[in-house]
């Protein structure tokens, strides 16, 4: 996938985000946790992906990316928010798929349908 494809799909992933009908964001949270043991046992093929957004935390926090914006002040900036903006999306994507996958292979939130009883 051409790297302005996963731009422009992460940023439309960030608009959907808060969407009616979408996950809300605590539930996206709560769902990390879930999607790392689940990719880590091979069950989700979201390793690689993670993987990814593993690095571009990295680089975000790493203390070698401020050495340039010593010396490019702003425009050492700009690929940052970039890296997050993409960051931002792709975990917003990336939990609302794994959200699907678990739904469709009945790991959600258990329900069990019947008639509440009032006594």
């Amino acid at each position: 996938m051409p790297a302005r494809l996963r731009r422009h799909t992460a940023l439309i992933a960030f608009a959907r985000a808060f969407k009616p009908g979408t996950p809300g964001l605590s539930r996206r949270l709560s769902a990390m946790p879930r999607l790392i043991k689940a990719s880590l046992r091979g069950e989700y093929d979201g390793g690689m992906r993670l993987f990814l957004m593993a690095a571009a935390s990295l680089y975000i926090l790493s203390p070698l990316d401020a050495i340039p914006e010593l010396f490019t002040a702003f425009i050492g900036l700009i690929d940052d928010a970039f890296v997050v903006t993409w960051l931002i999306g792709a975990l917003l994507a990336e939990t609302e798929r794994f959200l699907e996958w678990e739904k469709t292979r009945g790991m959600g939130p258990q329900v069990i349908p019947g008639q509440v009883l009032k006594s």
